[in-house]
């Protein structure tokens, strides 16, 4: 018998075993670390929100218990960007993607990606070195607020953890197990594949995705946001029987200094990453994994902004807690975090507050003060609590002045703060002096604020209620550090966005929230489930 054959059987055999599930049925990939620095988290705060939710994407076709699994584990840059490995071809070709409860699309950068500086720095996929790859060639494009990238459909086998899907199409039949060797090194992975649609990014001219550490998105929401209406990467994996269930779950681990970033487990949970029990709400609209929040707490206070619920997201590929500026804007002022001072925001203060305080104690309804005394036209005017631009947004709007439409956007800011302080029976003057200071809190054009490293200690907790369960996030949890020595900065886990209708206004619980609870995305039953992690 040829001794390459034999040879070949050997390795085969060799990786078969050495790959089989371990006692808890879970596989699992080693990963590497990488250091901290400002400029990055910015842009991995900038590249995930802007985008995705504030001007968006703007295709045409965006729509509006232990178990056997695979396991992706993740890599933690900076507690701004988790990261793994997954591979696209035959014979593989790897990537390392942000695993995006965000989105739904999968995209990667082109070995034709020639004009953009991006592409330098990340791995390029090669269609001509895959013999599995088919053309699609159907132009799409991303937008994002601090960039875009573009490119076209193309399809070919792509592998997540150890399962990989083959067939776009395909029946609900179990996919055979490939096993691919691209050495005589009888220590490659052994993978199913998924045939799977996804993009070729041929161009990428943001500065963002030239700093981040990954290569690309693997977008795990659901069809109804997926650009062209393409097939999600985890539709697949369930359609195909590759995972024994629907559902997927989030570790993330906090400590920058940990060998381990995370894992994400397909096909079921790790009870090693959590403690107790999940608690479980229902998915309220199917796109982003979208969920009702209720009452939202600083310190022991509400602030009655969610009293009658909030619509919420967890997403995976945001880095920090996004929420309306009105809001944030509050919780950065009881931390100490500054931001960019608005003129407009102290104008109306100091212009306007008497009578807007006024107003309210007449029991005018807080949607109509703006409105009432000229700060807001009629068709510019709407609820406080149902679509709030951000302060540093300069876009003009049908037939509005850029300045008026901030005045009109910092009065109604002003409505929901002094309505808060209604509450707490405070006198004019207090409150008025109040809402002076929260000015003066209201976050960077990039959303972020900055706070003093050493004040931690006197900081409030910030508590998030989920279906009547308290979810409580210490100073420790919420505040991201870089550097070191007197270099280290600071940056407030909380960000101001400003989501339009008729998504919004919309919570984004990001990584900063699911590092500190395990999170399970059970799309059999439509439910997310939380529990603390371990």
């Amino acid at each position: 018998m040829n001794r390459n054959y034999l040879y070949a059987v050997f390795c085969l055999l060799t990786l078969i075993f050495s790959h089989l599930p371990s006692s808890d049925g879970l596989r699992r990939i080693n990963l590497k670390r990488r250091p901290l620095d400002l400029l990055s988290i910015k842009a991995a705060v900038q590249a995930r929100l802007e985008g995705k939710y504030g001007k968006g994407l703007k295709n045409a076709q965006l729509k509006q218990g232990d178990s056997k699994g695979d396991i992706v584990e993740l890599k933690n840059y900076l507690d701004a960007q988790y990261y793994g490995e997954i591979s696209i071809g035959s014979p593989p070709q790897n990537f390392t993607v942000i695993f995006d409860t965000g989105s739904s699309n999968l995209w990667v950068p082109s070995s034709k990606c020639y004009l953009s500086i991006a592409c330098y720095f990340h791995s390029k996929y090669k269609a001509s070195k895959s013999s599995t790859y088919k053309k699609n060639g159907k132009p799409c494009s991303i937008h994002y607020g601090s960039g875009s990238i573009s490119g076209h459909f193309s399809q070919d086998n792509v592998g997540v953890g150890d399962v990989v899907v083959t067939d776009q199409v395909s029946s609900l039949s179990l996919i055979p197990i490939r096993v691919y060797r691209t050495s005589n090194d009888c220590t490659q992975n052994v993978s199913t594949f998924l045939f799977q649609v996804f993009i070729e990014a041929t161009r990428e001219p943001s500065l963002t995705f030239i700093i981040a550490k990954f290569d690309g998105i693997l977008g795990l929401g659901f069809q109804e946001i997926s650009v062209g209406d393409q097939v999600p990467v985890w539709y697949n994996m369930v359609k195909q029987g590759l995972v024994d269930e629907p559902v997927f779950s989030f570790w993330l681990n906090r400590d920058t200094e940990a060998e381990e970033g995370g894992e994400i487990v397909f096909g079921g949970v790790d009870p090693k990453h959590y403690k107790g029990k999940h608690s479980y709400v229902p998915v309220t609209k199917k796109g982003y994994w979208q969920f009702e929040m209720g009452d939202f707490l600083i310190g022991n206070l509400s602030t009655g902004f969610c009293e009658g619920g909030c619509a919420a997201i967890i997403d995976s590929g945001t880095s920090l807690l996004a929420g309306p500026t009105t809001v944030i804007t509050q919780i950065n002022h009881a931390i100490g975090a500054e931001g960019v001072v608005s003129m407009e925001c102290k104008e109306i203060a100091s212009q306007y507050g008497d009578m807007i305080w006024d107003l309210l104690v007449s029991g005018l309804q807080p949607d109509k003060v703006c409105s009432h005394i000229g700060l807001c036209s009629s068709y510019a005017a709407q609820s406080v609590s149902s679509d709030i631009e951000m302060v540093v947004d300069k876009e003009n709007k049908e037939g509005t002045s850029a300045r008026e439409s901030l005045l009109c956007t910092a009065c109604e800011m002003a409505v929901v703060w002094m309505q808060s302080e209604l509450k707490q029976e405070e006198v004019k003057e207090k409150v008025l002096e109040y809402v002076n200071q929260l000015c003066e809190s209201l976050p960077s054009p990039a959303g972020e604020s900055a706070i003093d490293c050493d004040s931690m200690s006197d900081m409030p907790t910030v508590t998030f209620t989920i279906g009547g369960k308290a979810y409580p996030l210490t100073p420790e949890q919420y505040i991201l550090k870089t550097g070191e020595g007197i270099a280290t900065v600071c940056i407030s886990g909380f960000m101001a966005l400003d989501v339009p209708a008729p998504r919004g206004p919309l919570w984004i619980l990001g990584d900063v929230f699911m590092g500190v609870y395990h999170t399970v995305f059970d799309s059999g039953n439509l439910r997310l489930g939380f529990a603390e992690s371990a």
